[in-house]
């Protein structure tokens, strides 16, 4: 199983500190973005990955990361996507170095508290299809959400409802078999004009090979000032617990 992590994007929303480095070099406490969902993988037992980026500082992540030595990876690839035409179409970047592997695909800006490595075991055992990981949040409006039965079995997703069916939001971590990049190839862009991932995991869902897990312990992005804020503090003291009470 290989890893990919889309680290692409403009960062607009982190204007101007973007103007002079890629959103996902910031910093969250104290190590890069991008070491988070590295170590997420690695964690997991993924040692091979590649990282879709884009802009014009993509000449950095092979600066900081070189050939992933330091964080005990077999291999790190790395492509480029030109634009900014969604999530699906910088994952079809990733087709040529993943080949017929499952995947487990993270965004570069998802921090979690806790290891997705039994999500990435159990997708392992899957015959085939997708895995998604969920996470009950107070604000469903801002994500893909997904609605479940009793047993935990995906009814739907909807991509920022107005009205959502659950607080359950669909996190930015997701495991796919091969048949994904054939999926992309398929897919119309959205009023956005991109290729957006909720329509690869809907038809995942029409196939009836969709499988979700909800996770436990915290999950925050940090594509905005009051995400990357909120994740250099949840990082800080996961870290160092004592900050807790020195937090002026």
């Amino acid at each position: 199983m290989k890893g990919v992590i889309l680290a692409g994007g403009l960062g607009s929303r982190l204007l101007p500190l973007t103007k002079i480095t890629n959103k996902h070099l910031l910093p969250v406490y104290d190590k890069p973005m991008i070491y988070y969902p590295i170590q997420s993988l690695v964690d997991a037992g993924i040692n091979e990955i590649v990282i879709v980026t884009g802009g014009h500082y993509a000449g950095d992540f092979l600066n900081l990361l070189g050939n992933g030595k330091s964080f005990g990876l077999k291999r790190i690839n790395y492509a480029y996507q030109e634009g900014e035409g969604g999530i699906a179409d910088a994952l079809r970047l990733a087709r040529e170095f993943t080949g017929d592997d499952k995947i487990a695909v993270i965004l570069g800006d998802n921090i979690l508290e806790n290891t997705i490595k039994p999500f990435v075991d159990a997708f392992k055992a899957q015959a085939k299809g997708a895995k998604i990981l969920l996470k009950e949040v107070h604000d469903p409006q801002r994500f893909g959400v997904a609605e479940v039965d009793k047993s935990g079995k995906v009814l739907s997703i909807e991509e920022k409802p107005k009205n959502p069916k659950s607080n359950l939001a669909v996190i930015g971590v997701y495991m796919y078999d091969s048949n994904v990049y054939d999926i992309i190839a398929t897919l119309k862009p959205s009023g956005r004009g991109e290729l957006e991932i909720t329509d690869v995991n809907n038809a995942y869902l029409k196939q009836g090979t969709l499988t979700s897990d909800t996770i436990s312990g915290w999950w925050t992005d940090a594509g905005t000032f009051p995400s990357l804020y909120r994740a250099s503090r949840l990082v800080a003291e996961h870290v160092e617990p004592e900050l807790k009470e020195k937090w002026f």
